[in-house]
């Protein structure tokens, strides 16, 4: 089972948490880790290869009553589905004016008692050389933790790792959570 901090944003939602957990049981998934005592921290998800890594973290934050935000390209932030994504969490991302996004995330950790924003460093789920640095400037910016998550394949198996305080090296940063990933299988191995 999962440890989860007192001061962790929740979002009391039992319907939400009935599809989470009845998705991941008929699934075979569970979740493993801890998610320290911390009201406000970046979650960074990975090894990101495949659509169904958002799917099983999305069910996991549902059966965990987690209250995160995520990011996603603002074409699907379209009617009908604008309502529903943002509702969720949802923050559409247009990388035509992305100053406007890096300000408006660091409103949400300034002004709230509580926030977590969730994203994968990937960017992609293409394979890549190097992470994208947005998930460490976010996280220094704003004063904040970074929590590591992964997807598991092969245990099938969400697991949220220890945390790590952001230092001046983003590219060691970014090593210790692809030291991170790379304990557990992607569903598309040759893509991490």
């Amino acid at each position: 089972m999962i440890e989860i901090g007192r001061q962790v944003p929740r979002r009391r939602n039992t319907f939400l948490k009935l599809i989470g957990s009845l998705a991941l049981g008929l699934a075979g998934w569970r979740i493993s880790g801890r998610i320290p005592d911390e009201p406000k921290f970046v979650l960074t998800g990975g090894p990101h290869t495949s659509n169904w890594d958002f799917v099983f973290a999305l069910m996991s934050v549902w059966k965990l009553e987690l209250d995160v935000h995520w990011m996603g390209k603002h074409t699907i932030f379209r009617w009908p589905f604008r309502r529903l994504f943002t509702s969720f969490g949802g923050i559409p991302v247009d990388r035509r004016n992305p100053g406007t996004l890096l300000r408006d995330v660091l409103r949400g950790f300034r002004d709230g008692d509580g926030f977590v924003l969730a994203l994968s460093p990937e960017g992609t789920r293409s394979k890549v050389k190097r992470l994208k640095p947005g998930f460490h400037r976010i996280a220094v910016k704003a004063g904040v933790p970074i929590i590591p998550a992964a997807v598991d394949f092969g245990s099938r198996t969400i697991h949220y790792g220890e945390t790590i305080w952001p230092g001046d090296d983003v590219d060691a940063d970014a090593a210790r959570l692809l030291a991170f990933w790379s304990d557990f299988k992607p569903r598309h191995p040759d893509q991490f």
